[in-house]
């Protein structure tokens, strides 16, 4: 079992601490360039390929899909709950309380922890629904346009395309399917050196909250996953992808969305930094309960 969990987080750790330390070495990194490929270019081509390769049935995928927006739902009035006890606004405390990093941490741990086939399947299926609304909070909270957000979001353009894929079980042609698969091959590496960057740049005070709100927020999620998953009947190992996925840390596009809105971003990076650490030590218990 210790060698199985050091296979899965040991590839988190070393592609996390590549951009760490490259930063740390003061070597130059392109942050904005390599967030847009990844995002406009990586991210779609790797749920194209990870739906369409694996054949995923629909209707699984749909239950994964409506289980991570009920899991958002809730966590969204306990959010609610916390901003109204703590007075810290809404806007500022909302975010961290729904958005784990289902991204840059959450999809390389799946693949690892799930393999390729239809447990990191359904583990897009929860990246895709906490990346749309995650996109639709971000954009009310740095007071953008929400809809225009959508309308322009790869990443759902690219579930839309995987969604009639698999619905219709359609084939790519090779030439496709292989330059599909050869970008969707960059994705995941890029998002742990990425993370690592993140976590060596952003500024954190106030650790010891930053702590309690991490421990706090891993617990509730769990609780909330596991809840959601036994009322849907979902199975055992549905249950543990469902759970993972949304105790994953606190997302770094939080810190992003409050530095751009200019409201709190040193408590967010506080938040994002302790949450982060913090998930080397609770992800392999919780990974020794559920492979």
């Amino acid at each position: 079992m210790f060698a199985q969990l050091l296979a899965v987080m040991m590839p988190i750790m070393i592609g996390a601490g590549v951009g760490y330390f490259w930063v740390r070495f003061r070597q130059p990194y392109p942050t904005g360039f390599v967030t847009k490929l990844v995002f406009n270019v990586g991210t779609p081509c790797l749920i194209i390929n990870a739906l369409s390769g694996t054949h995923v049935a629909l209707s699984a995928f749909s239950r994964m899909a409506g289980a991570t927006l009920l899991c958002l739902l809730a966590l969204l009035v306990v959010g609610i709950i916390v901003a109204r006890v703590s007075n810290i606004h809404w806007k500022v405390i909302l975010p961290p309380v729904l958005f784990p990093n289902t991204g840059n941490m959450g999809l390389p741990l799946a693949m690892y922890a799930f393999g390729e086939g239809q447990g990191f399947s359904l583990a897009i299926a929860v990246f895709v629904i906490v990346s749309i609304a995650q996109f639709v909070v971000g954009s009310i909270t740095s007071s953008s346009r929400p809809v225009k957000s959508m309308l322009t979001n790869p990443t759902i353009h690219a579930s839309v395309i995987a969604i009639v894929l698999m619905a219709w079980q359609i084939t790519l042609p090779a030439w496709l399917s292989n330059s599909i698969e050869l970008l969707a091959g960059m994705t995941i590496p890029i998002m742990l050196i990425t993370l690592g960057v993140a976590l060596a740049s952003i500024r954190a005070r106030n650790l010891s909250a930053g702590l309690a709100f991490a421990l706090g927020r891993v617990v509730i999620a769990g609780l909330i996953a596991q809840g959601v998953g036994l009322v849907l009947g979902l199975n055992e190992e549905t249950r543990g992808i469902l759970m993972v996925m949304m105790c994953m840390p606190i997302a770094v596009y939080n810190y992003l969305f409050a530095q751009k809105a200019g409201r709190s971003p040193e408590f967010v990076a506080s938040l994002v930094m302790c949450s982060t650490l913090t998930s080397f030590i609770y992800l392999p218990l919780m990974l020794m309960w559920v492979i």
